[in-house]
This record gives C-alpha cells, sequence and structure tokens, in this order.
C-alpha cells in the first residue's frame, strides 16, 4: 500500500522528515509499508531484535515498559507524525522498550533491510539519524530538569506543552486536543491520578485547558507554554 495524498501532508509537518534532504524524502516514500493496529495490539516489545523504524500516520503509539510485577511506565505517546524505533538501529542492541497501539493505529514501516541498505551505501544518513536520537535525547534532559527544578503543575504544563508539540517533531501545532487519560498522564509524571487531577482542574479554573472524558483541550498555549518553562527561583 502506498503513501496517500494526507500522509504526505503528515510527513511535511515533520520536523526531521521536512529537513531531510529530498533523496532521503524520496526513499523513505519508495521503500515506506503501511501497517495497521488494533488497540493495545503491540508494534514491538521490549527484548526484540530491531527490524525497522516507524512513524505514527494515524491513532497513536505507547512507548513504555512493564516489570515483571506488570507495573507499567509510560515514557512517551506517540502521534501523527512522530517517529520511534531508531535507536536499536545506532546502537545494534534489542529494543529497550515497548510500542503499543492505544487505538486503532496506522504506522509507516522502513524495514530493517531497507535501512540498513540506506546506511551502508549512503553513510550520511546516519547523521540524520543522529538528529533524530539527539532530539528526544534533548527532550530527556529537559524532562530530568523540570523534575530537579518544577512543581507538579509545571512539569504537568511542560508534559502537555511537549505533547501538543509531538516532542518537537511538528513544524507547526496543527490542533489543540491532547487525546489521553489522567492515569497515563500520571503514570508519565510518576505521580498520583488524583494528582494529577487536581492539577489539571486547577489549570482548567484558569482557563488553560478545557477536560473531557480522556480528552484535553487547550485553550491557551502561551499560558500553558509560560508555566511549562518557569522555573523555580
Amino acid at each position: 500500500m502506498t503513501l496517500q495524498m494526507d500522509d504526505l501532508q503528515h510527513l511535511a509537518n515533520n520536523r526531521w522528515y521536512s529537513e531531510l534532504p529530498l533523496p532521503f524524502q524520496q526513499f523513505i516514500q519508495e521503500h515506506a509499508l503501511i501497517q495497521h493496529y488494533q488497540k493495545e495490539q503491540a508494534i514491538f516489545y521490549s527484548g526484540d531484535t530491531f527490524d525497522g523504524i516507524y512513524a505514527v500516520l494515524n491513532g497513536a503509539v505507547r512507548l513504555g515498559y512493564v516489570d515483571i510485577e506488570g507495573t507499567e511506565s509510560i515514557a512517551a505517546i506517540a502521534e501523527p507524525i512522530m517517529w520511534f524505533g531508531e535507536i536499536s538501529l545506532i546502537d545494534q542492541q534489542p529494543r529497550s522498550h515497548d510500542a503499543i497501539a492505544i487505538q486503532k493505529t496506522r504506522i509507516l514501516h522502513i524495514p530493517s533491510a531497507a535501512i540498513h541498505t540506506l546506511v551502508t551505501t549512503q553513510s550520511q544518513f546516519w547523521f540524520h539519524i543522529a538528529q533524530l536520537t539527539s532530539q528526544k535525547l534533548r527532550i530527556a534532559f529537559l524532562e530530568l530538569i523540570s523534575i530537579q527544578t518544577q512543581t507538579i503543575r509545571q512539569r504537568l504544563a511542560l508534559r502537555l506543552m511537549l505533547i501538543l508539540q509531538g516532542y518537537g517533531n511538528h513544524v507547526l501545532i496543527e490542533k489543540n486536543v491532547i487525546q489521553l487519560s489522567q492515569e497515563q498522564l500520571a503514570q508519565m509524571l510518576t505521580c498520583s491520578r488524583q494528582t494529577v487531577n487536581q492539577e489539571l482542574q486547577a489549570l482548567e479554573k484558569l482557563g488553560v485547558l478545557n477536560l473531557a472524558f480522556k480528552k484535553i483541550e487547550i485553550l491557551d498555549q502561551e499560558q500553558l507554554h509560560r508555566l511549562a518553562h518557569t522555573r523555580q527561583s
């Protein structure tokens, strides 16, 4: 199945893809496989062998890990259009986390054979893979600093802002609605659902957002951004 016009528009709004040299964009378009996943179906599990890189075209994917006691940790929710799965390409190690569809999801997949051929014949593509990974590393450092220096409200604002921006993946923010439960937000912030609920209600009273069932509508992006990037003195 080939990429549709809507898919190409999604790709154009992905910062990493939009900045790739044209030959690499064409390579992705030519080698892309379109895959469909149902709710709670795995794209891959922690420990799996590298089988390529992925991007979310429609739907959403939960990136995280479940320990031996069944406790789940969520690192991120990948939405259109966020790339994932490239870390194992770089370190040649098994997958470090699970990738699970949280609703009906349509995925762009570049198989490992195609990627290995590309990096072997066009070594400069490694630079672009490094850019993709360093983008996530930058976000990870930002969140680590947030944990050490900010209140739970500020951390919540930062997480909502990152999700809205597609974790730095979006050239433009095209929508202001986040499809996410309070339980999932609590897992991301490693706090209780009750704490998240209290802080969300406080932000709602400030006019920053509007709450609905498993959905958060951002009403004031500027105020959310200010909260997210304010550090404790």
